[in-house]
């Protein structure tokens, strides 16, 4: 059975969830004046059919038990970060030796992609800084570190909490 506009009702009731949920988020960031309600319609309808194209139902499997991994692994990189750079901003003995790194992404141009990126900004001493083809570039505060290996790692946590291969 169809409803509006040809669309699954699945994907209506997808469609009628986000639209609730952004509308509420609207509602809690800005109020609730009546000029505001007319704006959020209007940002909360682009927004809807925004999330609609780029996440669309059933295009990973999302594990929530990977996720809380993932957050979890999220948090302790930050802390690991913060303490590394740190103690090389304070003990001008540790040697740096800054560059790039090429590392082959497996994550296609999209949110994956872009969360993989975010995620591994939060390694020690590491940031992307370009996104070319298959591969991104991430400038380094030490090269000698192993820091291939770190990425690879990042991108294995992620892809298990997005089930993807």
């Amino acid at each position: 059975m169809s409803t509006f506009a040809g669309a699954p009702s699945g994907l209506m009731f997808h469609l009628l969830a986000r639209a609730a949920a952004l509308m509420v988020f609207w509602l809690v960031l800005v109020g609730s004046d009546p000029i505001d309600i007319l704006a959020g319609a209007a940002a909360v309808f682009a927004a809807t059919l925004t999330s609609l194209r780029l996440f669309t139902p059933g295009r990973s499997r999302v594990s929530p038990v990977d996720i809380v991994r993932l957050a979890l692994r999220f948090l302790y990189q930050s802390a690991m970060a913060a303490a590394d750079v740190a103690w090389r901003a304070l003990d001008p003995r540790l040697p740096l030796r800054p560059g790039f790194v090429v590392y082959p992404v497996r994550f296609p141009r999209g949110a994956a992609r872009n969360a993989f990126a975010a995620l591994t900004s939060l390694l020690p001493g590491t940031v992307p800084v370009a996104d070319e083809d298959e591969q991104l570039i991430f400038h380094c505060l030490d090269i000698d570190q192993p820091v291939i290996s770190q990425l690879a790692a990042e991108e294995a946590a992620l892809a298990q909490a997005l089930r993807r291969d």
